[in-house]
């Protein structure tokens, strides 16, 4: 065995709080060798982000290293003196945190900040340091360098901005990438890019690699071996392709039981979530932390004693801490025990919009100059049943977003229709629809946070949307919080509680009763799982599907997350600039022929299957400006399938197929299913 590049020995990290002190790291030993890239997984809260900020020992005033020695380069981090810490960090340990702008200076250039690296760790001058900036973008796929180092953060997207810190974080050469999240929040195409910039880099720089994520099939695409961790502790680590086809901890194996794929619907394979929910650290058995939710567990053996890691079949590369590992029964993937959710009818339209257009306007700029209007929505077509679920997918600023604030009244529509229900609401903002037309569609949000007030409890905040919507008695509105909450499978106790002290599913659930107050026709889900981990998506993704069904309710599922799509949604409409370049069922979108967009949002779909083959379409070309629409085909200056000027000159015609699937492209539906593949899951 080689000297390890890093290695935790039996770290424990602990966190003051007003009820003493709670360890988050119970026990930890980890190796991590040179030019290796270890992903690190599990649900939210089981420790993943403490283990990579106490690597650089950024842990805060109430945290610290309990016990337990962190050697980086046969260094000792957790006694180093803080001179020596600040040498290493940014020089030889670079981190990458899931929100860029957490990293960037709002009011500095990015040049300015790409700079200042070789210039405080190298002493390097500032021409020196330029040139190396320039260099670093240039290997992070930024065109046109020098103008981006002239621009501030606020200038960029998501995702240049992640390119900016992972070049910030590359451009010093350290011998330790940890990246927490990175791609959380990205959409597919978008992710996929940032993925394949991450292998390429830690080919040509031979870095290692910590890669924390939620997301099993960022993993598969990155890493090497994978820790699996639960209530801060390493349950099982091993090979990527072993775990992924033998896993032998009953917690590895729930995470894979709740992964949608592209190959899995509702109807068909229902998403298996983990029974139970991650429990305090303040409070730990004595024995396995997973028991009380395990299906396999025996109190008397599980529950004991501490339960050490252990190789698998004589194997130091794959160990599991559960002491019924060499029992379980070979895995294959769980299906739900509850029957399958039935067919959607097809019924007449509940909410269409027909040539539905958003321009904003922007104020006249200086001296009365006219500024040219921004083009969000663009003769969009779209139509959903009663009991049917409706997915809006597409790349960030595509207009999904603004879609779903014209249906819910936050923005008004400046051409076409939008009828609900037979009434046109494309003109009435929420302030002029009455308490009918509000009850009849509600909205749940990407972030709850932002939407529940932290000063109120959750009673409260369910119980004014019951009186807002439905009117009533306040013994009347308490009534129908606590029904509610058992509707979302929370609680009535619950209603006293504050946002702070939910978790993030337990939020977003109770974002949804709130929608469910006025008992509504139709809830557009904006983004609802996009943050939350796998199992959370899971009983999310699933709670959706059970209220569709109990309560006949139609569902504009708004996603970037094309497997949730696949596994939820009846018809699925794929947005391009404020177009639908495609639209149709769910089972014809996702198979040949494509619209050549869609067939790119496909290809770049991570698969949680290291052994998964597929041609990635990398998608290059500039996305046009939405103040200067092209005349031809939006997404000309990107298709890797383009014909020729006429994409340029000419807007492509609709092409109406079976059972109701259209695409909007020069290339014929018979031409592209010759061309194309399916993509399959794994």
């Amino acid at each position: 065995m080689t000297d390890a590049l890093l290695e935790l020995q039996d770290v424990a990290i602990t966190y003051a709080t007003r009820g003493g002190e709670v360890e988050a790291i119970r026990r930890l030993s980890l190796r991590l060798e040179p030019d290796e890239a270890l992903g690190l997984v599990g649900e939210s809260g089981c420790g993943k982000s403490t283990v990579a900020l106490s690597i650089v020992r950024y842990l805060g005033r109430t945290g610290r290293i309990a016990r337990g020695r962190i050697l980086f380069e046969g260094r000792d981090l957790a006694t180093v003196g803080d001179a020596e810490l600040r040498a290493l960090r940014g020089r030889r340990i670079a981190m990458v945190y899931q929100d860029p702008m957490a990293s960037l200076n709002p009011v500095m250039t990015v040049g300015r900040q790409l700079m200042e690296v070789p210039m405080i760790h190298d002493g390097a001058g500032a021409d020196a340091a330029r040139r190396r900036a320039l260099a670093m973008l240039g290997e992070v796929k930024l065109s046109d360098p020098e103008a981006v180092m002239d621009r501030y953060p606020h200038q960029l997207s998501g995702g240049q901005q992640q390119r900016i810190v992972i070049a910030m974080a590359l451009i010093a050469e350290p011998a330790l990438l940890i990246m927490d999240e990175p791609t959380t929040g990205l959409d597919v195409t978008v992710e996929a890019a940032v993925l394949d910039l991450v292998r390429e880099l830690r080919r040509r720089h031979r870095s290692a690699i910590v890669f924390i994520s939620h997301n099993l099939g960022t993993v598969a695409r990155v890493c090497d071996r994978i820790g699996v961790m639960y209530r801060g502790e390493l349950v099982e680590d091993g090979p990527v392709r072993r775990i992924f086809s033998d896993p032998r901890h009953p917690y590895t194996r729930g995470l894979l039981d709740c992964l949608p794929t592209l190959g899995r619907d509702k109807r068909h394979a229902p998403l298996v979530p983990i029974p139970g929910h991650l429990e305090s650290s303040s409070s730990r058995p004595s024995g396995c932390g997973f028991a009380a939710r395990c299906v396999h567990v025996e109190p008397a053996r599980c529950t004991v004693g501490p339960i050490p890691l252990a190789p698998i079949d004589g194997d130091a590369g794959h160990r599991a801490a559960c002491v019924r590992a060499a029992e379980l029964p070979v895995w294959s993937r769980r299906r739900a025990e509850a029957p399958a959710a039935g067919a959607a009818v097809a019924s007449t339209a509940l909410v269409a919009t027909e040539h539905l257009g958003k321009l904003y306007r922007p104020r006249r700029g200086l001296f009365g100059r006219r500024r040219p209007g921004v083009r969000a929505l663009s003769d969009v077509d779209l139509a959903a049943g009663r009991r049917q679920t409706l997915a809006i997918v597409g790349e960030s600023g595509c207009g999904k977003s603004t879609l779903a604030k014209v249906l819910a009244g936050i923005e008004v529509a400046s051409e076409g229709r939008v009828s609900l229900d037979g009434v046109e609401i494309g003109g009435l903002g929420i302030d002029a629809r009455d308490r009918r037309l509000k009850r009849k569609l509600q909205m749940v949000f990407q972030n709850p946070d932002s939407t529940l007030n932290p000063s109120h409890t959750v009673g409260y905040a369910i119980g004014r949307a019951l009186r807002r919507l439905r009117g009533g008695a306040p013994a009347d509105a308490a009534a129908g919080v606590a029904r509610l909450l058992e509707v979302v499978k929370l609680s009535p106790a619950m209603a006293g509680r504050r946002p702070r002290q939910l978790s993030g599913g337990e939020k977003q659930r109770v974002a949804i009763a709130r929608a469910l107050a006025g008992d509504p026709d139709v809830i557009v889900a904006d983004e609802p799982v996009s943050a939350l981990d796998v199992s959370v998506q899971a009983a999310i993704v699933n709670l959706l599907a059970e209220l569709q069904a109990a309560r006949g309710t139609t569902l504009i599922f708004i996603s970037h997350d094309l497997a949730v799509v696949r596994y939820l949604a009846d018809h699925v409409a794929v947005m391009y600039l404020g177009a639908v370049a495609e639209f149709g069922p769910v089972e014809r979108v996702f198979a040949p022929p494509w619209h050549p967009y869609t067939e790119a949002l496909l290809s770049a779909v991570p698969v949680p299957d290291p052994d998964a083959v597929g041609g990635r379409i990398v998608l290059e070309g500039a996305v046009p400006r939405a103040t200067e629409r092209p005349r031809g085909c939006p997404f000309a200056t990107r298709c890797p399938r383009k014909v020729g000027a006429v994409c340029d000159d000419t807007p492509p015609p609709v092409q109406r197929l079976a059972d109701g699937h259209r695409l909007v492209c020069h290339i014929p539906a018979a031409e592209l299913q010759r061309l194309q593949r399916m993509i399959a899951g794994p």
